[in-house]
C-alpha cells in the first residue's frame, strides 16, 4: 500500500502485498511486522506493570508481590492495580484510562483478539484494574484515587518489591471533589462491564452497577454543588483540559453499556463537546464523539454535532487534509509533545482504526474542506503509526522492547533496571541512583513489550534512563495500542 504523507518505503525483506475485503471496500496492505508477536509482548507488560499478590500464571518472572499493605493507613484494603509507568505509584487518573481504553479494544476487536488467542489474557489485564477499581470505590460518596507518595518514591530508584517509601492514600469525596477522576472510573467500570457481559455476567453486572453508583454520588449529583478539578496528582498527572470531556466520555460509556435514555438525555442536553486533535488520559472528546458517531450511523441523528466533532479531530490530524494541524515528523510520525509522546501516536492509531472500521460498516466518508477520505485511508494511516513504532522509521529501529530490530534497553522503569533480589532486602535510596540508574548496563530484566516513549520531532532518540521522556513506557499507551495490533495481526498477517 502507498503510505501517504511522510511515510517511509518498506524496509523490511518480507514484505506480502495482499489484497483484504472488509466492511465493504477492498485495500492492498503490506506485512511488515509479525504483528501476532508485538499483540503478545504488548500484554505481557500489563503483567509487569501489576501491583499486589501476582497470580500463579503471572509470565515476568522478574516481578514479584509487592505493595501488599496499601490502603492499611486508611484502613482500606487497596492492593492490587497498576504502576502507570516506571515508578511504584498507583494514580488513579492513568489506572482508569488504562482499562477503560483496554475495554474499548476489548469491546471492538473482540473477534480479532479471540483469534489471535489473546481474549483472555486482554480480560485479564481489564479483571485486574477493575478488581482494584472495585475495592477503591466500595465506601459510599468516596473513591480512594492514589497509593504511594510520589515526591519520596521519586527519590529513590528502587524495584516496588523492595520499596519502603510511604503509601500515602489520597481521596476524593464531597469534601474534595475531584470530577476527571471520578467520571474516569465510571466510564473504565461500565466500560469493563461490556466486556464481561457474556464472560462472567455476575462480575458484569457488579462493575455496571458500581459504575452507576460512581456516577450518580460522585459525578452526576455532584454536578452543582460538588463539581471539581482534581489535582492531587499534579504534577504528575494534571488535567489540563478540565473535566467536560470526561463527563461527556463517562455519560457514552454508560449509555454503551445500559441503553438507558438518562444519559443519552444528558450527552444530547447538557454535555459539552469539543473540536480536539488529540486523544490522550486527559483528554477524551475525540473518543467519545467517535463512540456517539456509531449510534449517529445507526439511525440517532440527533447526534450529527459529535459526527462533525469526529471528523474534526481527523481532519486536523491526517497530513493531506487542508485543514491537517498536528506536527508529523520527518519520519511520518505523530508529534504532539516531548514525554510520552507515543501514547498519542497509539492513541490516534486506536481512534483512526475504529472509525476507519465504523466508516466502512456504514459506506461513509469524512469530509475535510474540499477533500473526501474514506475508510481505506484512515486505516492506512494508522497501520502506518504502529509500523513507525515496530520499526519502520529512519533508525529503523523498534521502539517496543524485546521486539523487533534493535530496541531499547535502557528503559525509564525500576523495576526492569534494578536486579531482582531478596525482598527483605533493604536499599540505600540516595545509592540506589549510582547503583542502578546512572549506569550504562542494559537493565538486566527484560521489560517485554513496553513501548517506550519514543523519538523526538525529528525522529532523534537516545537509548537512555536518565531521558524518561524517551524511554519510560506507560500502560495506557499499551492499552491504546493492544486492539490495532490485533486487527494488524488478523488482517496483516506474516506468513
Amino acid at each position: 500500500m502507498a503510505i501517504h504523507g511522510n511515510g517511509l518505503r518498506a524496509q523490511h525483506m518480507y514484505i506480502l502485498t495482499w489484497l483484504i475485503f472488509s466492511g465493504g471496500f477492498f485495500s492492498v496492505v503490506d506485512a511488515d511486522f509479525n504483528y501476532q508477536d508485538a499483540l503478545t509482548k504488548s500484554i505481557i507488560f500489563l503483567e509487569a506493570q501489576r501491583s499486589g499478590k501476582l497470580p500463579p500464571n503471572h509470565r515476568p518472572s522478574w516481578r514479584g508481590d509487592s505493595a501488599l499493605q496499601d490502603g492499611k493507613v486508611e484502613n482500606v484494603d487497596l492492593v492490587g492495580g497498576y504502576y502507570d509507568a516506571g515508578d511504584n505509584v498507583k494514580y488513579g487518573l492513568p489506572l482508569a484510562f488504562t482499562v477503560t481504553t483496554l475495554s474499548w479494544a476489548a469491546i471492538f476487536y473482540q473477534a480479532e483478539l479471540q483469534e489471535a488467542g489473546e481474549i483472555k489474557n486482554v480480560r485479564a489485564a481489564i479483571r485486574w484494574g477493575t478488581d482494584y477499581l472495585l475495592k477503591a470505590t466500595a465506601k459510599r460518596n468516596c473513591l480512594y484515587v492514589q497509593v504511594g507518595d510520589p515526591e519520596k518514591d521519586h527519590e529513590c530508584w528502587v524495584r516496588p518489591e523492595n520499596m519502603q517509601t510511604p503509601r500515602t492514600v489520597l481521596k476524593i469525596d464531597r469534601n474534595t471533589p475531584g470530577t476527571e477522576i471520578a467520571a474516569e472510573t465510571a466510564a473504565a467500570l461500565a466500560a469493563a462491564s461490556v466486556v464481561f457481559r457474556h464472560a462472567d455476567h455476575a462480575y458484569s453486572r457488579r462493575l455496571l452497577n458500581r459504575a452507576k453508583a460512581v456516577f450518580s454520588s460522585l459525578v452526576f449529583q455532584f454536578a452543582k454543588t460538588y463539581k471539581g478539578t482534581y489535582d492531587g496528582e499534579c504534577p504528575f498527572y494534571c488535567s489540563y483540559s478540565g473535566f467536560n470531556d470526561e463527563l461527556l466520555w463517562a455519560a457514552t460509556w454508560l449509555y454503551t453499556a445500559t441503553k438507558r435514555s438518562i444519559y443519552m438525555d444528558y450527552i444530547q442536553d447538557e454535555a459539552i463537546s469539543a473540536t480536539v486533535s488529540e486523544f490522550s488520559w486527559d483528554l477524551k472528546y475525540a473518543g467519545a464523539q467517535i463512540l456517539l458517531t456509531k449510534y449517529y450511523m445507526e439511525g440517532k441523528k440527533d447526534l450529527h454535532n459529535y459526527k462533525q466533532d469526529a471528523d474534526s479531530y481527523i481532519c486536523s490530524v491526517l497530513p493531506d487534509s487542508p485543514d491537517h494541524k498536528v506536527y508529523i515528523s520527518p519520519g511520518g510520525l505523530v508529534h504532539l509533545r516531548d514525554g510520552a509522546n507515543a501514547q498519542y501516536v497509539t492513541g490516534t492509531a486506536l481512534l483512526f482504526s475504529i472509525y476507519g472500521d465504523i466508516l466502512a460498516r456504514h459506506k461513509q466518508q469524512v469530509i475535510c474542506g474540499n477533500k473526501k477520505f474514506g475508510s481505506a485511508r484512515l486505516i492506512a494511516f494508522a497501520k502506518q503509526q504502529m509500523d513507525y513504532l515496530l520499526g519502520k522509521n529512519p533508525r529503523r529501529m523498534s521502539y517496543m522492547v524485546g521486539f523487533g530490530n534493535k530496541p531499547p534497553t535502557h528503559a525509564h522503569h525500576r523495576g526492569a533496571s534494578v536486579p531482582k533480589m531478596s525482598p527483605n532486602k533493604v536499599i540505600n535510596c540516595p545509592m540506589s541512583f549510582v547503583y542502578y540508574y546512572n549506569t550504562n548496563a542494559s537493565n538486566p530484566n527484560e521489560l517485554t513489550g513496553a513501548i517506550v516513549g519514543g523519538p523526538d520531532k525529528n525522529d532523534n532518540f537516545v537509548d537512555q534512563r536518565s531521558n524518561s521522556a524517551m524511554t519510560e513506557p506507560t500502560t495506557y499507551t499499551n492499552s491504546l495500542a493492544i486492539g490495532v495490533l490485533a486487527k494488524l495481526a488478523k488482517y496483516h498477517a506474516q506468513s
